[in-house]
């Protein structure tokens, strides 16, 4: 590891070397050497920027979490109307093959985490409020303009969203669900609670139906 120019740079080249370890060998088998050994470094130097692994995984977490949520509120804004956002924000959530697959394995490989570090437990539910108000948003957005006629509360529909991506994505990572499985679930969905027939019914609905419109 080359010699970082202040501490700032050697806490993210750190943040670096436990993602790539918990990606290969999975949070509970992670230990500080091993995170030292990546990084370059002894384990006394690991610990000089942080109190135990326990810190560097919920440093690893807030870090993950911010940068997942900021590429969905790109993705969403990107977008032109509350059909096409709606559609973009399900669309950022999936964890497709490559870098967005692997973001949502070191997040789910964190998530235990929050159970026994205080400042992972609310970054974790900082996170899921985040997500939520995406959805609640576009969806309010969308009954303003007439083109959902939602079947519930905003804000309670949005959680459910994030809810059904959680549960879809341990899907996929444990084989039983691909990332297009996953999308045409959520589309499904999201016609129920929109009551918006462009969203389809299903896997064929879900990716023939891609235009902006009212199910009025």
């Amino acid at each position: 590891m080359a010699r970082p120019r202040n501490q700032a740079e050697r806490r993210a080249q750190l943040i670096d070397a436990t993602a790539r370890t918990v990606v290969e060998l999975g949070a509970t088998a992670t230990k500080l050497r091993d995170v030292a050994k990546a990084a370059g470094v002894t384990p006394a130097s690991v610990l000089y920027y942080y109190a135990d692994i326990q810190e560097l995984f919920a440093a690893v977490f807030e870090r993950s979490a911010a940068t997942y949520f900021v590429s969905r509120e790109e993705a969403i804004a990107a977008a032109d109307g509350p059909v096409a956002q709606l559609r973009a924000c399900i669309h950022s959530g999936v964890p497709w093959p490559g870098e967005r697959e692997q973001s949502t394995r070191l997040l789910f490989e964190l998530f235990p985490v929050a159970l026994r570090n205080t400042s992972a437990a609310h970054r974790q539910s900082l996170f899921a409020d985040q997500q939520s108000e995406l959805y609640r948003q576009v969806l309010e957005l969308g009954q303003a303009s007439g083109d959902f006629a939602l079947i519930g509360d905003a804000r309670a529909l949005g959680r459910s969203f994030v809810a059904l991506e959680d549960g879809y994505a341990m899907d996929l990572l444990v084989g039983s669900a691909t990332a297009q499985d996953i999308e045409d679930r959520l589309i499904g969905h999201a016609r129920v609670v929109t009551g918006n027939t462009t969203f389809g019914s299903g896997a064929a609905g879900g990716r023939s139906g891609r235009r902006e419109g009212r199910s009025r």
